[in-house]
């Protein structure tokens, strides 16, 4: 009888403050409220570009998994346990959790770039199911070789929340920007865009960890100073509990201007609170924020997004509509309960496969 114990391969600590850990701790979660067996498996890095004795770990640690039993990878964890993978792609059943392909980065090298893809493509070869949280990220990975018949779209979850109070404040309108300090999440492209708004009074605050790109918060600082933007601009750092629900609470608006997204949880989390967005239409946020909402441009484009930024921090009429509109689509977001559902539906079938669907090209 096969093991029903769900193993899942988390690269790193599970309570790192990013989206898709978020993802992967609600999962774990969800999943052990419907009676689910789940063990976590925390693997070494760095990530995605691993060393020796991180591959060593995942070996190791994939050997001791009994035979038969489910695996879910992290995609993050997919160049770490590579070898792993082949190695024990006919004793295990793996299934893997792609928020979006790692080839897709921001700042990668060409090499890097196809590297990455490459090993993404190889390892996906061996999921016998793989689940993404929006069409796009489906789209990217079948452009790795992986029949849509294998992928499972679920959203992530959003859970019940106050709608924002706003700022109130006499020195304008606080933009809210939640996303770790990268290159990926545009920040610079942020910058540049309200500088060409400083006529209008508006405040940014900047919630997001300033470690996993080292020198990013340096450029982000020089931006804000070259613009003279110093008085405006608070960089918070990487806030969570209170303290984050304290920056949404006081929030007039929410702006996430990335160059890819897979979904974009924070914008879910804005929306559910009633805050007029901003963002790209840049991977998954399009599918999550409706224009209505706020406005979608394209990402890199700076004057799109000022001029975005212009029409609403100038017409309160606009911001009000925008408001009504966001609420109104944070009503429709699907619960943690149905996404983890879906997620368990999917993952069951492993179970039940015959023998002979254990080997996959």
């Amino acid at each position: 009888m096969p093991d029903r114990t769900l193993h899942i391969i988390c690269p790193g600590d599970i309570n790192q403050l990013t989206g898709g850990y978020g993802y992967l701790r609600r999962l774990v979660a969800g999943l052990r409220d419907l009676g689910e067996a789940v063990t976590v498996h925390e693997l070494p890095g760095p990530h995605p570009f691993v060393d020796d004795p991180s591959r060593d770990a995942a070996d190791a640690m994939m050997a001791a998994i009994p035979d038969g039993a489910r695996v879910l990878i992290d995609g993050l964890a997919l160049p770490v346990a590579a070898h792993a993978i082949w190695v024990d792609r006919y004793r295990l059943r793996f299934a893997a959790l792609v928020h979006h392909p790692l080839h897709l980065e921001n700042g990668l090298t060409p090499e890097q770039a196809d590297i990455l893809f490459r090993i993404e493509r190889d390892t996906l070869a061996h999921m016998h199911h793989v689940i993404v949280p929006s069409r796009t990220t489906m789209r990217g990975v079948i452009d790795l070789s992986v029949p849509a018949g294998r992928i499972t779209i679920a959203n992530p979850g959003t859970d019940p929340a106050e709608p924002a109070a706003g700022s109130g404040g006499a020195d304008g309108p606080v933009i809210l920007c939640v996303a770790t300090l990268t290159p990926r999440k545009g920040h610079l492209v942020l910058i540049d865009a309200l500088a060409r708004v400083k006529h209008l009074p508006w405040r940014l605050h900047l919630v997001g960890s300033d470690v996993r790109h080292p020198g990013q918060a340096a450029s982000i600082t020089a931006a804000v100073a070259g613009h003279d933007l110093a008085d405006r601009v608070r960089m918070l750092g990487e806030l969570s509990g209170p303290a984050l629900e304290t920056q949404w609470r006081a929030a007039d608006l929410f702006t996430l201007v990335s160059f890819h997204e897979g979904y974009g949880m924070v914008a879910a989390d804005a929306l559910k609170r009633g805050l007029p967005c901003i963002v790209t239409d840049a991977g998954g946020l399009a599918e999550v924020v409706p224009p209505a909402a706020g406005a979608v441009v394209p990402p890199g484009d700076v004057s799109a997004l000022s001029a975005a930024f212009d029409r609403l921090l100038s017409d309160p009429a606009a911001l009000d509509a925008a408001r009504r509109a966001a609420r109104g689509a944070g009503e429709l977001l699907p619960t943690w309960q149905h996404s983890v559902s879906l997620i368990r539906d999917a993952l069951s079938g492993m179970l039940v496969s015959g023998e002979s669907d254990r080997i996959r090209a």
